[in-house]
Formats: C-alpha cells, sequence, structure tokens
C-alpha cells in the first residue's frame, strides 16, 4: 500500500514531526505502523472506525493516527495525537475533519 503523509503547504510533514518527537519506544512503533501500512500487514494493528470512512489506528499505549484509504492502494495519514480522554478532543477532530474534506475534495471522493 502507498503510504502518504500530510504534509503543510510549506512541505513539512507534520506525521513523521509528531512519531519522531516521541520517546524512542513510541517512535518505534509508530514507524512500525507506518511499516505495517506499506506492506499491507494491517490485520497487526489495532484500527477502528472513527466517522465516515476515517479511521484510527492505535500504537504505543495512548497515540493514534487517523487515516483514509483508499481502493486499498493508498493511505492518506491525516493526523496523529496522543489520545487523553476517552473522546477526541475538539481540536484534533476539527482538523482531521478538515484535512478529510481537503482530501476529498483533491480526490473527488467523500469521506465523511
Amino acid at each position: 500500500m502507498n503510504v502518504h503523509t500530510y504534509k503543510t503547504a510549506g512541505g513539512k510533514d507534520l506525521i513523521l514531526e509528531y512519531i519522531n518527537g516521541l520517546s524512542k519506544p513510541e517512535t518505534v512503533d509508530g514507524l512500525s505502523v507506518l511499516e505495517c501500512f506499506e506492506k499491507d500487514d494491517l490485520e497487526k494493528l489495532t484500527i477502528k472506525q472513527w466517522r465516515g470512512k476515517v479511521h484510527e489506528v492505535y500504537f504505543f499505549k495512548d497515540n493514534r493516527i487517523f487515516y483514509v484509504a483508499i481502493d486499498g492502494t493508498d493511505a492518506y495519514m491525516l493526523h496523529a495525537c496522543r489520545k487523553q480522554k476517552n473522546k477526541t478532543e475538539k481540536n484534533d477532530s476539527e482538523l482531521v475533519v478538515k484535512r478529510a474534506k481537503a482530501l476529498g475534495k483533491s480526490l473527488s471522493k467523500d469521506f465523511l
């Protein structure tokens, strides 16, 4: 599967920046999540549907990455964060929705 991490207009990779800013064990686990996507080895991951076609994958305790998978060939990582409560934080939720809508518009698809 082709993995596309979210990049700003200036080219800053926010997903990898988040993962690399974690402790060493968390970073290793976060990078292994991306590797599982690349190898299409998703059964090793803890994944749940978040909203619409947006899913979240959990790694190393309370970290998660929100993503959209398209036709089994492409996975777009939208946002990475630490889960601090049972419910998604409002600012994280708004970012995921905004990015999913922008991606959907650019690909002529509806994810939410």
